[in-house]
């Protein structure tokens, strides 16, 4: 179960959310609401923020573009030999311009931004939605011009990314789909915090379909994030996949990368 609360000068926002959702609206909240709720989504003066409840709880889930491992992934993370930059096809040369359609947190795309390319997110979960834009948001409002540069090239629409994708059709050189996939609590190296995450948004059980509207609207190629063991998406062999120690990239190559003319 989720609950929003906030502190009153987020009230407007967090009542719309929670209508949009169906979710209860907490104004004020204790420890009693804590032990009625699983998570709570949080308004306040440190952004929006998931959080999950109880006495062994993991820490919030939170969009943030400016610390964390995030940041120290852009400043180390390894520049244009990065696995996704290779499937993506992103180099000093070409900046391929690049729609992903499972935005998630925002953490490819941003990785992605970083390394020159533009980006459109979309994301349909209200309460993911809501997560991205706020991160985005206190992003743009950094100091640090740098940060500032990338998150331009980021941009987000909320909704359902079939929709966006046939209405776009021939615009994105490169389409990359990073589905949640059901993961086991015992055998994934997940972090506490992206299981609850995982837990309230759920498995994409769309995918086959997401897939192939992804490959009649790529002018380039769609690539697809898979964990290392887990099947191809409803069977369908890429034309070749990039694989690393817990994950791989399934790509499917239907013309050169090149910029448009």
């Amino acid at each position: 179960m989720l609950a929003i609360a906030a502190e009153p000068p987020f009230v407007a926002a967090a009542k719309a959310l929670s209508e949009q959702i169906g979710a209860e609206l907490l104004i004020e909240w204790s420890l009693d609401d804590d032990s009625r709720f699983e998570q709570l989504l949080v308004f306040d003066t440190g952004g929006v923020s998931l959080c999950p409840t109880g006495r062994k709880r993991p820490g919030p889930v939170q969009v943030d573009f400016l610390s964390g491992a995030v940041n120290h992934r852009r400043q180390f993370g390894g520049g244009q030999g990065q696995q996704i930059a290779k499937a993506c096809g992103v180099s000093s040369a070409f900046k391929p311009y690049i729609a992903d359609m499972t935005a998630g947190l925002g953490r490819d795309a941003f990785v992605l931004a970083t390394l020159g390319s533009t980006v459109q997110m979309v994301e349909r979960n209200p309460l993911v939605a809501a997560l991205l834009r706020d991160g985005l948001e206190r992003a743009q409002s950094t100091d640090d011009p740098t940060i500032v540069e990338i998150i331009k090239r980021l941009h987000f629409t909320p909704g359902q990314s079939v929709e966006w994708l046939n209405a776009h059709q021939g615009e994105a050189d490169v389409v990359y789909v990073d589905p949640m996939f059901p993961h086991s609590q015992k055998s994934a190296r997940v972090k506490k915090e992206m299981l609850a995450f995982r837990s309230l948004v759920g498995a994409d059980e769309d995918s086959a379909e997401l897939l192939e509207a992804a490959l009649g609207s790529a002018r380039c190629r769609v690539v697809v994030k898979r964990p290392r063991k887990a099947p191809c998406i409803a069977g369908r062999q890429p034309d070749y996949a990039l694989e690393g120690k817990s994950g791989r990239f399934d790509i499917y190559a239907l013309r050169k990368l090149a910029p448009a003319q």
